[in-house]
């Protein structure tokens, strides 16, 4: 890991923490009052001028006989001057404006750090401790530069990760993804990430760089479900809309880490209660002048259960012959009687189809819906298949899969499939046939994989083995409202996704989802999140509410929060800032859930140049790989 040197010229030997320390800048001392939890801070005079907010900030002490180093965060700065709050004062200062022997030079400056991490100096190196007391006023409080960082973490060097700088200065903040299985680097479990802000604040960016700091690992296996097709676009190597442009494809390729994108032109549904439902949302069964969802429902459970009956399986049902099966099961009086018990509306039932266009109802409806079930498209896959590689913990490289349910790819034709002409068509021509899709059929396939994720890590765990697997959810608060879906389909995601969140933890199995929103996310997910991150937008009404509940109310941090500008107002896209607050054991600078603040990289060279700029000696990559160099 090629660690930032110090912003400062720093002539001390890297292998000395306190010489580092004594070279970096003092900005100030320890005051009163103090606790174990917050200290004030009075602010040397040739730093009041400085931007202190949200710096990262040190010093030392002794404690128990060692020599401890605490760091934390800026999070206020406060002027006080006495002379000016003396009633006579103000008067004398509203008719004049200042008085020079007391405006200024009479005022004091005094912050506010938090402190998330302490460190004793030990004979085996540097390791975590606590603020077990109050260091005596007068203390010296320095800023934190990169080289003191370097010293300090040196023993988790290899495990570090960087996503940005401290928020509104320069050390790279370091950070870790552990995978969830035992051993180097391991965090011996699974855990559960949020990423949430507005459209426009990031939140896409980082999590591709999150999914890359997991990509590192060769016996994790990582899925994304990406309803929008952002991720598939990345993984694909197409160029994505913005000034990031992050080459995830190049890094993955650099990584030997297999990647595979799938969309719902390849992937293969496998279940007949799925092509039940489907075709129930088509609108195939009101064109046959079936009205009510209920006898709908029942006409398809019994067509489904009829072409079984007969041998044919999913992969046909697109087969001219199959729909001609179907067609005539409809006209059985056999078959109607059990979706219409009156005599009456079967009747209206065989003269609705004897008025029907065949070859438009296969065309339009039945085609469409089951080109979902075919076997033999180019780069065909199913969801079983699919999974059963994905968790597949013998190879030495599992891989990154993508799958794209983005409507753009459900829309593109299928000429390419070599899909069966219609009735009487000709045989050399192969016909252009989307897929049947919307919300609602999207919701299905999500519950279908998602059902599969659920079963293969229930199985693996009855195997004692773990999955080690991240399972990335974009639009989270869609398919996890807090509010009842009006759907029965949306009802079923949200209580798979709910039960999940509380369950596959324990079987190596972690999810990072991605929302705009946090009080629209169902609160039993937000509770179950370990590491979460907020980006801007989250300030107001009831998502500061929930903001405020999730970081415990710590006032001081919230109001560093509401300091985050609009990345959209900056002036031009290069001067742009992705401001995040973190809170959850992501950092080795943050021991007790204290949140931190950074501003992500806005340029994607400097983030490849920092973490994957040589190859690391304990990663264990296929053959000799070359981490991606960035010049």
């Amino acid at each position: 890991m090629v660690i930032a040197p110090s912003q400062e010229s720093d002539p001390m030997p890297t292998n000395n923490l306190d010489q580092l320390v004594d070279a970096a800048e003092r900005i100030g001392v320890v005051g009163s009052p103090s606790s174990t939890s917050e200290l004030a801070l009075d602010i040397l005079a040739g730093a009041v001028s400085k931007k202190l907010v949200g710096e990262l900030a040190l010093f030392r002490y002794y404690q128990d006989g060692l020599s401890h180093y605490a760091l934390g965060q800026i999070t206020e700065v406060k002027l006080r001057n006495v002379w000016h709050e003396d009633p006579t004062m103000r008067s004398l200062i509203r008719q004049r404006g200042r008085v020079d022997t007391v405006s200024e030079r009479q005022d004091t400056h005094t912050g506010e750090m938090t402190i998330s991490a302490v460190f004793s100096a030990e004979s085996n190196g540097y390791r975590p401790s606590i603020l077990g007391t109050v260091p005596a006023t007068g203390t010296p409080i320095h800023l934190v530069n990169d080289a003191v960082l370097s010293e300090l973490l040196s023993p988790y060097r290899d495990q570090l990760f960087y996503l940005g700088h401290v928020y509104g200065s320069k050390p790279l903040l370091p950070l870790w993804f552990k995978h969830f299985d035992t051993g180097p680097q391991g965090a011996g479990e699974a855990y559960h990430l949020g990423i949430f802000g507005k459209t426009g604040s990031g939140k896409s960016v980082l999590a591709k760089m999150i999914l890359l700091a997991y990509a590192r690992y060769p016996g994790m296996a990582l899925l994304v479900i990406d309803p929008q097709g952002e991720f598939a676009k990345e993984a694909r190597g197409e160029a994505v809309p913005g000034a990031f442009q992050l080459r995830m494809k190049e890094v993955l390729d650099r990584l030997g880490k297999p990647t595979n994108v799938h969309s719902v032109r390849n992937l293969v549904l496998d279940r007949w209660n799925l092509f039940e439902q489907i075709l129930l949302e088509s609108g195939f069964f009101q064109r046959l002048g079936v009205k009510a969802v209920e006898n709908q429902r029942q006409a398809a459970e019994a067509i489904s259960e009829q072409l079984q009956k007969d041998s044919v399986h999913l992969a046909e049902l697109h087969k001219p012959e199959s729909f001609d099966k179907a067609w005539g099961y409809l006209q059985e009086e056999r078959i109607q009687v059990r979706f219409y018990g009156s005599k009456e509306a079967r009747e209206r039932v065989r003269q609705q189809m004897a008025g029907a266009n065949q070859n438009d109802l296969y065309q339009t409806i039945w085609l469409p819906v089951t080109q979902l079930f075919r076997e033999d498209r180019s780069g065909a896959q199913k969801v079983e298949q699919l999974l059963a590689s994905l968790f597949n913990s013998d190879r030495n490289q599992r891989p990154l899969v993508v799958i794209d349910l983005s409507i753009e790819q459900a829309t593109q034709t299928a000429a390419s499939w070599n899909t069966l002409p219609l009735f009487g068509g000709d045989q050399s021509q192969p016909q252009s046939t989307p897929l049947f899709w919307n919300e609602t059929i999207q919701a299905l396939v999500i519950k279908r994989l998602l059902e599969g994720i659920r079963t293969a890590a229930e199985y693996a765990y009855r195997q004692s083995q773990g999955l080690n697997t991240l399972v990335l959810i974009d639009e989270a608060h869609r398919l996890a409202p807090r509010e009842e879906p009006e759907s029965e389909e949306k009802k079923a995601v949200r209580g798979i996704l709910i039960d999940a969140a509380r369950t596959t933890r324990k079987y190596g199995v972690g999810w990072l989802f991605i929302s705009q929103t946090l009080s629209s996310l169902h609160r039993e997910i937000l509770e179950q999140l370990r590491i979460l991150f907020f980006g801007f937008g989250l300030g107001m009404g009831a998502e500061f509410k929930t903001l405020s509940e999730l970081v415990g109310g710590r006032s001081k941090a919230l109001d560093l929060y509401q300091l985050f500008r609009d990345p959209h107002s900056s002036f031009d896209t290069e001067s742009r800032e992705y401001s995040f607050m973190t809170i959850g054991p992501v950092s080795p600078l943050s021991f007790a859930g204290t949140p931190l603040f950074f501003n992500a990289f806005s340029n994607a060279d400097e983030f490849l140049r920092v973490n994957f700029s040589s190859v690391k000696s304990t990663m264990k990559l296929r053959g000799s790989i070359n981490y991606l160099q960035v010049h």
